[in-house]
């Protein structure tokens, strides 16, 4: 959940249209686990420089897509390791069945799509 600080800009137009931009850019895909040679929808675009109150104010920074990677729950709880970890881990795996439940397939172009 963003802080009180950030919820004003993670609800302007110019965040969602870089964070769109930038999935798309990503093909939807989890960068961490794509790395590892799993296809996993990516569902949180993440700042690898955290956002602060000083930081979000500078586009190079809050907008800059060398500073974004997308991420699927899990891998962004680890990133963050939220709530002690192992415990944000599970939930996150939870959530991820749950929204996995519509399976994905590659075709020989390596495009993803719902089967």
């Amino acid at each position: 959940m963003a802080k009180d600080f950030a919820k004003h800009f993670y609800s302007s137009k110019a965040w969602q249209e870089c964070r769109n931009a930038y999935a798309k850019k990503r093909l939807f895909l989890c960068e961490n686990c794509l790395k590892k040679g799993i296809y996993k929808p990516g569902v949180i675009v993440h700042h690898k420089i955290e956002i602060d109150p000083i930081t979000i104010e500078k586009p190079e920074i809050a907008l800059n897509f060398d500073n974004l990677e997308l991420l699927c729950r899990k891998c962004h709880a680890e990133r963050h390791d939220l709530h002690g970890g192992k415990w944000a881990i599970i939930n996150a795996r939870k959530r991820e069945k749950r929204a996995n439940e519509q399976r994905y397939q590659i075709d020989e172009f390596g495009r993803v799509s719902a089967k």
